[in-house]
């Protein structure tokens, strides 16, 4: 062990400063030495000083020739348990039940039942009477020493000051003779977020009048929620749906299976294969139906076919992964869908992969205006929003054409 103190001496050091270094090594065949070393500018001088090590008023020399069992074997029971207590065996292979000091001598009276011994433990903290105070309390006297904080310092007080703005006789006297009220709604216009709450901050905006009650101190106070009736339950009967779309029903363009429970694959299969030979329907929702990647494969097959969906919505369902990108890859087959919505799935996370080959596929898409999936890369993001916003400009483009050759038509038909 090495110990470094500074110098003897109290006074400044100089240059050639005064450096002590002691060591101390202590085992039980070795005694202690201590040396003092003192460099000077021009000559060093070593002081050494030896202590011998003692235990219990002896030189440790005197303990080498003791035989330790034989003076184990003279001590009696009561005597090696006392010596235990005040020795802590550094043994590994020991258990911790026989290195510890702590012995119970009393009896175990039964097994270990901890519904009672915490109703125990309770009982007896409740019985137990609480410390009794140095100082009663006593309501609006302070106890101890009040704390009371230093002042400021002179910068930040002088920082604090209120700095005087000479805004003209016009403006002083209007804000001279404002209410708390229009004052506050000042302090909104200009965006003074922290000196109002929330409801006076929004009050102020949609021109509602402030709360009565509250001012510049006033709390927010929670509002009631709005009680919304619930929505009624899907009543569309799937096998009558089935069998209209089989017919090709020209009424029937708008086809919504949501939340409906229990629809067998069956049924599943039955109307996309209908939707094959289907032109009419243009808005198909199955949300939160149970759609599974084999149900998802036949609605695939069936997109590849179809000439007249442009709405189609699949979200809350589970289908994998792989199993969008078929969906996503057959709308490639089809230039009327617009809108294709499949968000909250099985998987929560769809991974670099799958995410760039569904963003392939969109950008290879030039009739999809709107996509419903959470994108968790940002690179995939960007360019699936950047290719969505060139086909709605296109789209834009083509309705505009539209409409001004049929109006130019409409009006070279009625010239004289």
């Amino acid at each position: 062990m090495t110990e470094f103190f500074g110098s003897w001496n109290q006074g400044p050091q100089e240059e050639d400063g005064e450096e002590e270094v002691v060591e101390s090594v202590e085992t039980i065949t070795t005694t202690t030495t201590r040396t003092r070393t003192i460099p000077k500018s021009s000559s060093t001088k070593t002081t050494t000083m030896t202590t011998p090590a003692k235990l219990y008023g002896r030189e440790l020399s005197t303990y080498d020739e003791v035989d330790v069992d034989e003076l184990l074997s003279k001590l009696t029971q009561e005597e090696l348990t006392m010596l235990a207590k005040e020795v802590d065996p550094d043994d590994n292979f020991l258990p911790p039940s026989q290195r510890n000091n702590y012995a119970c001598e009393k009896d175990p009276t039964g097994p270990l039942n901890r519904k009672k011994l915490i109703e125990h433990i309770n009982k007896q903290a409740l019985e137990t009477p609480d410390r009794p105070e140095v100082k009663p309390f006593v309501p609006g006297v302070v106890r101890g020493k009040k704390w009371i904080p230093p002042p400021p310092p002179e910068k930040v007080r002088d920082a604090e000051e209120q700095i005087t703005i000479d805004l003209g006789d016009e403006y002083e006297q209007a804000l001279g003779t404002a209410s708390q009220e229009e004052i506050i709604d000042l302090a909104a216009i200009l965006g003074f977020h922290s000196m109002m709450n929330q409801d006076q901050y929004h009050a102020s905006l949609l021109n509602k009048g402030q709360p009565v009650g509250l001012g510049w101190d006033g709390i927010t106070k929670a509002t009631k929620p709005k009680v919304f009736p619930m929505d009624p339950p899907n009543d569309t009967d799937p096998d009558e749906t089935i069998a209209r779309v089989q017919q090709n029903d020209q009424k029937l363009t708008d086809l919504n299976w949501n939340n409906i429970k229990n629809i067998s694959d069956e049924k599943f299969e039955k109307l996309f294969e209908a939707l094959k030979s289907n032109s009419h329907v243009e808005v198909l929702s199955l949300v939160n139906v149970g759609l599974t990647d084999r149900t998802a494969g036949a609605l695939a097959d069936a997109l590849r076919h179809n000439t007249a969906l442009r709405v189609l919505s699949v979200e809350t369902n589970f289908i994998s992964p792989p199993a969008l990108v078929q969906l996503v890859r057959a709308l490639l087959h089809t230039n009327t869908v617009e809108e294709f919505r499949a968000s909250n799935q099985r998987s929560q996370v769809l991974g670099n992969k799958i995410e760039m080959e569904i963003t392939q596929l969109v950008e290879q898409n030039p009739t999809l205006l709107r996509l419903g999936l959470h994108l968790e890369y940002s690179d995939a993001r960007h360019r699936v929003a950047s290719h969505l916003q060139r086909n709605i400009d296109r789209s834009c483009r083509v309705r505009r054409i539209t409409q001004f050759t049929r109006s130019r038509s409409y009006v070279v038909g009625w010239i004289p």
